[in-house]
């Protein structure tokens, strides 16, 4: 950043002069600051710092108590061929002024860019220019991507052109085994070799001739420098040789077939890649294009994205539901596989919640819109998985400073070897061809793609399993884990539990659910539910609660009509001063059948008094018993933290299979948050929970894993969500992360293991430049090819019935 162009913070939260003089102050506090100033009116900062990383202004600005807006952009990269091309993208992008963050992927051809807001685009069009690439704009990112491209078409063409021109020259070298001597005429090689050369295979000149121009090399230069050594040797002789009627060796068919191979080797990649990503382009085709909405009794066709919240939609049987939204009126039974994983139909009636691309089965289904667009369930799942794409896995950093010298490295590894044999043989043509195999075997591509294609392929097949990764570090987290803990309602529990037993000290059970309900009526406790179901099957009224507030872990209190009231546990009872001495037969009665209790107490002039006690039940899920044993198998301990008593905590825990020495009750959030601590000093720790109370302790954890019928506050906390509340996808994550994880180290294996071996053999004169162009491809395609392996790999949570699959 020059002085002539000061960095602009756009500040969030000030309010009068003593803001503006705090961030000024803030600021220039940090060496090499020149100056910084700040205007109240626009909420921004300027400030004049040509040495200091915008990173460390906003970090400043955070610590006095404000925020600078910023803004991420997604660009599409056009000419990126292997892991040095990454890196070089991704330097000249952090060099602009207002970049934070840059993550470029070389498997999806994108760059993620986090910036401060204001930040031109154009600048980083140019930055990603100057460093010998392109932009393309309007270009569909990633999952948006069609099955089938222009390029892609083209690319194919190009392939076949290039076979046909290589096979004439290749054919006797085919033929030689069979005692058949033939060659074609030296005229006739150079006219078949050239159009492969400066035609077909014009992309490495280009590609290269940037990566030159920028002060650094890549795959293609190395195949440029490889190919053209081969072909101008070949062009010499012919010249020399009189058009080719002598017997001087002539190298066309070499350079013109590792072209051929290499762009085989390209087109294969690329066709594994958009396999890759098949998993995101079938969310997004989950999307309707339209709605039927109902408009003054009047059904209209509606583009879907000019749908407001609040709007009714008609979904006739056997159409995709376009929508978030409510059922108003209709039953039908939805089909949520792709969304949720799910295999059988979800059951939909009168105030069920339905997701946008899922499919209505028999029953016609009036909806009332809740989201559209960016905010619906799908295009947040589409996003969480394009998020986890696009991050790079720790390992991979390690690659990119391999790949920062590997061209460099191979460039002077063949420039030795032609000096080497051709000053001990005096056979400089051989020497030149051997330098070539250096060129052309080694497999920067290889190692550009081995992280990231793995990742894709991991992570597509979750979610298609109904399992979000929200990041790479939560994939590679996962698969260390020693210690899972649960949640126990709404978590190894339905989370529908009903209400059992009730109980009110002075005879009026009605009053009592009625005054307990007031206070549970905007609640979506688990518990909640359970007390306000009770108070509509009994008719009971409702007067309205004032001045609510949710105790988190501890209750609810609020002021029914003149009373102030407090519904929560016995722990929170004896904070408060009740005296629950009167409930204490029927607490006893209620622990020893496993039921949850909630106390129902009032404030008076001289402290609390004790209303009455309610008592829950809440049946395991029919998954939980086999979830538990599959953590068991793959040798993880597990452990449960409840709110709740330790006798209903304990009951659940006997029937689902969690050994009674790891039931840890009577918890509040912060309670699990240290319990999450210990265990983690035993290695690190899981935690799954879905509700508001367990996301200190999902943030605690090394991987949270958060329920799908939980709260997006849990959901925001949590490494990992599961699309819907099986607990068994627990273990399906840890499987697929320690096989995703397993993939990327076979692949990094592959790619070293290929240069390792290759380079030197090359060296040593013991490969063919043919071979070696062979060899170069099918490192890329084994590679990309190997990480979609796991397109195979099937959850063991199939169905909800509790049956796992072989």
């Amino acid at each position: 950043m020059s002085p002539e162009a000061p960095l602009k913070l756009a500040i969030e939260g000030m309010t009068c002069a003593s803001c503006v003089a705090r961030v000024e102050k803030a600021l220039r506090k940090i060496p090499g600051v020149r100056d910084a100033s700040v205007n109240l009116a626009t909420e921004t900062a300027t400030v004049d710092a040509p040495e200091v990383a915008p990173d460390t202004l906003l970090q400043a600005v955070t610590q006095a108590g404000y925020g600078v807006a910023t803004a991420q952009a997604t660009l599409a990269i056009e000419g990126m061929t292997c892991a040095s091309c990454v890196g070089r993208v991704e330097k000249a992008l952090r060099k602009v002024p207002g970049v934070l963050e840059t993550s470029v992927n070389l498997a999806t051809e994108t760059a993620r860019v986090r910036m401060l807001a204001g930040t031109p685009l154009a600048a980083l069009h140019a930055a990603v220019a100057g460093a010998g690439y392109a932009v393309k704009v309007d270009a569909p990112i990633a999952g948006d991507a069609p099955t089938a491209t222009p390029t892609h078409t083209r690319e194919a063409r190009h392939l076949a052109l290039a076979a046909a021109l290589s096979f004439p020259l290749l054919l006797p070298m085919l033929l030689m085994p069979l005692g058949i001597h033939w060659q074609l005429p030296g005229w006739a090689q150079w006219l078949l070799a050239t159009p492969v050369q400066f035609w077909l295979g014009a992309r490495f000149y280009r590609a290269g001739w940037g990566a030159l121009k920028a002060g650094s090399g890549n795959m293609d230069l190395l195949v440029a420098l490889g190919t053209s050594a081969g072909y101008g040797l070949s062009l010499y002789n012919l010249l020399l040789d009189g058009l080719g009627q002598g017997g001087a060796p002539l190298y066309f068919e070499s350079s013109a077939v590792i072209i051929t191979l290499i762009l085989l080797g390209k087109w294969l990649e690329a066709r594994a890649r958009r396999q890759a990503t098949d998993a995101i382009r079938a969310l997004q085709a989950l999307r309707p294009a339209t709605a039927r909405v109902l408009r003054e009794g009047v059904e209209v066709e509606w583009p879907v994205d000019q749908v407001q919240p609040g709007e009714t939609v008609v979904v006739r049987p056997g159409e995709r539901i376009p929508v978030d939204g409510r059922v108003l009126d209709g039953s039908s039974h939805c089909d949520e596989s792709l969304l949720t994983g799910e295999s059988l139909p979800v059951p939909k009636a009168p105030g069920d919640a339905v997701t946008g691309g899922a499919v209505n089965g028999e029953g016609r289904l009036h909806v009332q819109v809740t989201a559209v667009g960016a905010e619906s369930v799908l295009a947040r799942i589409v996003r969480l998985v394009e998020d986890a794409q696009a991050k790079k896995a720790p390992i991979q950093r390690i690659v990119d400073r391999v790949s920062a010298v590997f061209v460099p490295a191979v460039v002077a590894i063949a420039g030795l070897t032609l000096l080497a044999w051709g000053v001990a043989s005096g056979d400089w043509p051989q020497a030149l061809l051997n330098a070539v195999a250096v060129l052309v075997i080694a497999c920067p591509c290889a190692l550009g793609l081995a992280t990231p294609t793995a990742v894709m392929a991991g992570t597509g097949v979750a979610a298609k399993a109904g399992i979000l990764i929200k990041d790479v570090e939560a994939l590679e987290h996962t698969r260390r884990l020693r210690s899972l803990a649960f949640d126990k309602t709404g978590t190894l529990t339905a989370g529908k539990p009903r209400l059992m037993q009730m109980t009110a000290f002075d005879g009026d059970d009605d009053a009592l659910l009625a005054q307990a309900a007031a206070l549970q009526a905007g609640s979506e406790h688990p518990l909640a539910h359970a007390v306000l179901e009770a108070a509509r099957s009994r008719g009971l009224a409702m007067s309205a609660a004032e001045e609510v507030a949710a105790v988190a872990g501890k209750g609810v209190r609020g002021r029914v009509g003149a009373r102030t009231l407090a519904l929560g546990h016995a722990r929170w009872m004896g904070e408060l001063g009740v005296d629950l001495e009167p409930g204490a037969a029927g607490a006893s009665a209620a622990s020893t059948a496993g039921w949850t209790q909630s106390w129902l107490a009032e404030e008076t002039g001289a402290g609390w008094r004790l209303l009455g006690l309610f008592a829950f039940g809440d049946a395991p899920r029919p998954e939980a018993p086999a979830a538990i044993a599959d953590l068991h198998a793959l040798g993880l301990r597990t452990v449960m933290l409840s709110g709740d008593n330790r006798a209903a905590a304990a009951a659940v825990a006997a029937q689902v299979g969690i050994a009674e020495a790891d039931v840890n009750a009577e918890l509040l959030p912060a309670d699990k948050v240290e319990a999450i601590r210990a265990l983690g000093l035993a290695g690190p720790v899981g935690m799954v929970g879905d509700g508001l109370n367990d996301a200190p302790a999902l943030a605690a954890a090394t991987v949270g894993f958060a329920m799908g019928s939980g709260t997006d506050v849990a959901m925001h906390a949590a490494g990992i969500t599961l699309m819907r509340p099986d607990p068994r996808l627990v273990a399906d994550a840890i499987d697929i992360s320690r096989r995703t994880v397993r993939k990327i180290h076979q692949n990094l294996f592959w790619a070293f293991i290929y240069n390792v071996i290759g380079i030197p053999l090359a060296a040593l004169g013991m490969l063919d430049p043919m071979v070696a162009g062979a060899a170069m491809a099918a490192s890329s395609v084994s590679v990309v090819g190997n990480a979609l392996l796991l397109r195979r790999w099937s959850p063991r949570a199939r169905t909800t019935t509790g049956a796992t699959s072989p």
